[in-house]
């Protein structure tokens, strides 16, 4: 299937919006992911999908540990900064309201919900990595989930 016909039909598929966050050195690192799932209850996993290209990816592997901020609507600043498309060559968490997790990660304020991982496989998919992690810590916030859905920010509504 030619690569941009793949892309209008996968823009169809709506999905929530985190924030990937970790360490490296003295600094934090993240990226934006829209596939981010739950995958087991028992043991707690769930999997992300990282981009090779992606400026954080390096960092997530390396540490083997991560946070995943599932961004509010009103958070969409966020994930555009941490997706590239915000005018910021890397983007920082300095000016990002913050606070750090067990695992010293950083957990994004006024999230819906968070989740604390430890990297179980890292499976190479094309231009991308599948990334299965344990989940160790985790918590509920409130407002409203950001959703992406056709190259846009949604929020929800009832039906």
């Amino acid at each position: 299937m030619d690569e941009d016909r793949l892309r209008d039909v996968l823009a169809r598929l709506p999905g929530g919006v985190v924030l990937v966050g970790t360490r490296v050195g003295g600094g934090f690192h993240g990226l934006t992911a829209t596939t981010f799932t739950p995958v087991s209850l028992q043991p707690p996993l769930v999997l992300v999908c990282l981009d090779r290209l992606a400026i954080a990816r390096d960092a997530i592997l390396a540490q083997g540990s991560f946070t995943a901020s599932l961004l509010s609507r009103s958070q969409h600043f966020l994930a555009d900064r941490f997706a590239g498309r915000a005018p910021v060559a890397e983007p920082s968490w300095r000016d990002v309201p913050h606070r750090l997790g067990d695992n010293g990660l950083p957990i994004v304020e006024g999230a819906v919900a968070w989740l604390e991982c430890e990297t179980e496989s890292v499976y190479e998919a094309g231009d991308h990595d599948i990334v299965v992690a344990a989940v160790t810590a985790g918590g509920g916030g409130r407002g409203e989930p950001l959703v992406h859905w056709e190259r846009n920010y949604w929020g929800l509504a009832p039906t």
